[in-house]
């Protein structure tokens, strides 16, 4: 991780490593800080304590934000600042978080010739011999189809350690998540294969790598890197708009949409979903379910009220 370089930067030392004893510390959490220490050290005017005018400035909402993206941004300087008052290290005030609102946005629904123009370009990537390049065309075709076959998030795939994939085993542990919710995900034996390889591969140019995907210049992959280059690749070959986000929808609604004939087990796979895909209540799993309306009706149809007592309404949001 950068090392923070303004007026508060030993305060945020000190908070990465305390959040980071809990496993509490995410890519998201660092990116906002990192932004956050930016800031400080741009508008602190010779100041050397943290001002009530440095915290408003950098959480007041930007044009470009939504009140949800605003609320993401800021949460993580919001939770900083409770842990410097708890100590009595700032004399400020938490910043108010903008109301949340209903999403709005409706994810991709990859057709089954989208995904293998998409793959294929992934898989024909070109490159150079210099680092970035060659780095750049081993991963995409491995971090794309994992988060396609597992739902994982695309953060939880870029901060992937080492040592949390069990290669062996064709196991994953998800530490650094949403909600601190450890969970475990099984590969598919395919999938297992595509690591096994990429990990041989990219071992010999990171041997002592600390994560499963490295960065370039350093330890992991940031947040614009897996953005640009799916839009990039999937741009150059597809009209439709998409993100790499949509894959862990499509993965939901997928398995979602296999249980339409397969009966009333369909609690217990419901549950299996959840705990996968790491959600903390299958209140955020049914989320899924009501994009899928074919399997909406038929549980409807069959189950009448006993459906909403399994499954209770979910929000008109996107609740994960």
């Amino acid at each position: 991780m950068t090392e923070f370089k303004s007026l508060i930067a030993p305060h945020l030392d000190e908070y990465v490593k305390f959040q980071g004893s809990s496993g509490g510390y995410s890519g998201h959490a660092e990116s906002s800080l990192r932004s956050f220490d930016r800031y400080c050290e741009l508008h602190s005017d010779g100041v050397f304590f943290l001002t009530q005018r440095i915290v408003d400035g950098w959480c007041s909402k930007r044009d470009t934000e939504s009140n949800n993206s605003c609320r993401a941004r800021v949460y993580p300087v919001y939770d900083f600042i409770k842990y410097l008052q708890m100590r009595k290290l700032a004399d400020v005030i938490c910043p108010l978080l903008p109301k949340r609102e209903r999403c709005t946005y409706i994810p991709h629904a990859f057709t089954e010739d989208e995904l293998k123009r998409f793959f294929d370009a992934c898989d024909h990537l070109p490159y150079t011999k210099r680092r970035p390049s060659y780095n750049r065309k081993m991963t995409m075709p491995v971090v794309f189809r994992l988060l396609y076959s597992t739902g994982m998030r695309p953060y939880e795939a870029r901060m992937l350690q080492r040592d949390d994939v069990d290669i062996q085993h064709g196991i994953i542990s998800i530490k650094k998540t949403k909600n601190d919710i450890q969970h475990y995900i099984v590969l598919h034996d395919s999938m297992t294969e595509i690591l096994k390889n990429y990990n041989l591969a990219i071992s010999r140019l990171y041997p002592k790598r600390e994560y499963f995907f490295p960065g370039v210049n350093k330890p992991y992959h940031g947040k614009i890197w897996l953005t640009y280059n799916f839009r990039q690749i999937w741009d150059s070959i597809n009209d439709s708009h998409a993100i790499a986000y949509d894959l862990r929808h499509f993965y939901g609604t997928f398995n979602i949409n296999r249980w339409v004939d397969q009966g009333f087990d369909f609690f217990d796979r419901f549950v299996y979903l959840s705990k996968s895909m790491g959600h903390s209540t299958l209140e955020s799993t049914k989320y899924y379910y009501s994009l899928v309306p074919a399997l909406s009706e038929i549980l409807d149809k069959k189950t009448e009220k006993s459906l909403e007592w399994i499954l209770p309404e979910v929000r008109n949001e996107k609740s994960e």
